[in-house]
């Protein structure tokens, strides 16, 4: 298992207190113009695409959708909480481009991509040890938001396709378009109308709006269980009062390996032959 750091450790990866510079140009340069073929996602709030820069730096260039509600909000949202955060397991923001006309935010590249991507494709498989990995990565970036910096941050949207993969598959927490910025304690509570993802989201957040660092650490719950199951918890199969947590307490502990994901035991046991 590869080794991690202590996540009460202040050492981090060096922050910059500014941002570069890149004008509108060169961001249409850098995509191709946005071209589809650099299409690496949809979301609802605009679509992100692969450039590379004048001096050849690799980037992802979330463009925002501006006729969409909320998609303001959610840019100032990314723009408060990523400017202010510096953690080797979140997405470092490199600039940012705003007019009447055109927004947009520019990440650090992911080669890997999503952990969506991982998951629910036919051509690539996570082992064991990746999973387990992955998520001592999102562990550790939600310990700095949750009780290393200044100000508590909860993340409100946490799931496999905002946790993105770098060339050594080190995972980096992404998508703070609803973070919520608590100025007190971390048990204060605020109040939202974006209440994350379905299926994911914790309960209170549909029953009240109230948020805090409790709903980051139940929706790292249901991300572990997914990981393990390779199930979706809006999965077909969980209708009516039957949900993810209920599926696996249901197979626990009689026929708990019926329940976890096929490429877990594969990878596993060709490990084990080698």
């Amino acid at each position: 298992m590869k080794k991690k750091a202590n996540a009460s450790s202040k050492e981090e990866l060096p922050c910059l207190n500014y941002h570069r510079r890149i004008p509108n140009f060169e961001l249409v340069h850098a995509t191709d113009s946005f071209n589809k073929d650099n299409l690496l996602g949809r979301g609802s709030i605009g679509m992100a695409y692969k450039g590379s820069l004048d001096d050849g730096l690799l980037v992802a260039v979330k463009v925002l959708n501006l006729e969409v509600k909320g998609a303001l909000r959610s840019f100032d949202a990314e723009c408060r909480t990523l400017g202010q955060v510096c953690n080797r397991n979140l997405v470092n923001i490199i600039s940012t481009c705003s007019n009447l006309e055109f927004m947009a935010l520019v990440l650090e590249f992911m080669p890997n991509l999503s952990l969506d991507k991982w998951l629910y494709s036919q051509n690539q498989c996570l082992t064991l040890l990746q999973r387990i990995n992955i998520m001592l990565d999102v562990s550790l970036g939600l310990d700095y938001l949750h009780h290393q910096h200044p100000h508590v941050i909860v993340h409100c949207d946490l799931k496999p396709s905002n946790i993105l993969l770098d060339e050594n598959m080190v995972a980096h927490i992404s998508d703070f378009g609803i973070a919520k910025l608590m100025l007190f304690d971390n048990k204060s509570t605020t109040s939202t109308n974006n209440i994350g993802t379905i299926g994911y989201m914790a309960p209170e957040y549909g029953s009240t709006g109230g948020v805090t660092i409790r709903g980051d650490v139940y929706i790292f719950g249901i991300l572990v269980l997914e990981l393990v199951t390779e199930k979706k918890p809006v999965d077909a199969i969980f209708s009516g009062k039957l949900n993810l947590r209920q599926w696996i307490n249901n197979a626990y502990p009689a026929a708990v390996m019926e329940i976890v994901d096929n490429n877990i035991l594969r990878t596993n046991f060709t490990n084990l032959q080698q």
